[in-house]
């Protein structure tokens, strides 16, 4: 395996960054060592994949140890959330929407045109492979749409999000992941990883009111497990478990679950 550090990767500039987590434990780095060897052989072209999964499931973390695993088997790699692919907050205001309240924030949140056009299509094996990888800040609002980079043609773009596998979004991906983890667990590392910077009981009200309550709307709409290439079990970091894979998709490499 090469280096990771010597094949290019490319990054959002969202100032909306986590940094890349140190390794946890050998069966951790097992499962995401198998993980990128299974997408490495879809295809030698561009590829695009999806991290999906509650709120605080682990989803950038996990994308970032993909992303270093992939660069160490030789493969370009793109990093973009779809948090950097928002409406600014001014729209709800100028445009008269609602982004605050659960059914809100799924409905109208998202910005798909510009994730569609600017992120997913341009990486596609036949698109342009100019790319931008940060739509518009969610912190500072500053618009980067004409910030690109051009992607090699072996590259691997890999995308956190919730809501990825949602119809506007479902076509493009040539491979889905699925973190699960339980709703609890979900609403107490969300509440705990916001309470220094919202405190506690307003971090408690939105991840119950507004991020849990889209995240219902999108299972019962879209049954995103069903759609996962592969569903890994993320409630223990330490031992995440890969145990099922999309139904009709077995013909997928799928990584090992020890």
């Amino acid at each position: 395996m090469e280096s990771a550090s010597s094949v290019p990767q490319f990054e959002s500039v969202s100032s909306w960054r986590q940094p890349v987590p140190a390794p946890v434990s050998p069966a951790r780095t097992k499962l995401i060592d198998d993980l990128a060897a299974s997408i490495a052989q879809l295809s030698p072209a561009r590829l695009r994949i999806a991290v999906d999964g509650y709120t605080a499931a682990g989803k950038t973390s996990l994308a970032h140890e993909l992303a270093a695993a992939l660069r160490r088997r030789g493969r370009p790699t793109l990093r973009a959330s779809m948090d950097d692919f928002k409406h600014p907050w001014r729209d709800a205001r100028e445009r008269g929407y609602d982004r605050t309240s659960g059914e809100g924030y799924y409905r109208n949140a998202y910005d798909f045109t510009s994730a569609q056009e600017l992120l997913l299509r341009p990486m596609a094996p036949e698109g342009s492979g100019v790319v931008t990888l940060c739509a518009h800040d969610p912190l500072t609002g500053v618009d980067h749409r004409l910030s690109t980079v051009q992607a090699p043609n072996n590259a691997v773009l890999i995308v956190d999000t919730v809501f990825a596998f949602r119809p506007e979004y479902s076509e493009h991906w040539d491979y889905r992941i699925w973190l699960d983890i339980d709703q609890d667990l979900s609403l107490l590392r969300g509440v705990t990883r916001d309470e220094a910077i919202e405190g506690h009981d307003e971090a408690a009200r939105v991840h119950r009111d507004r991020y849990h309550v889209a995240e219902a709307i999108y299972i019962a709409e879209v049954d995103p497990m069903a759609k996962a290439d592969v569903i890994i079990d993320n409630t223990d970091f330490a031992h995440p478990r890969a145990w099922a894979a999309r139904e009709g998709r077995a013909d997928r490499p799928q990584p090992s679950s020890e």
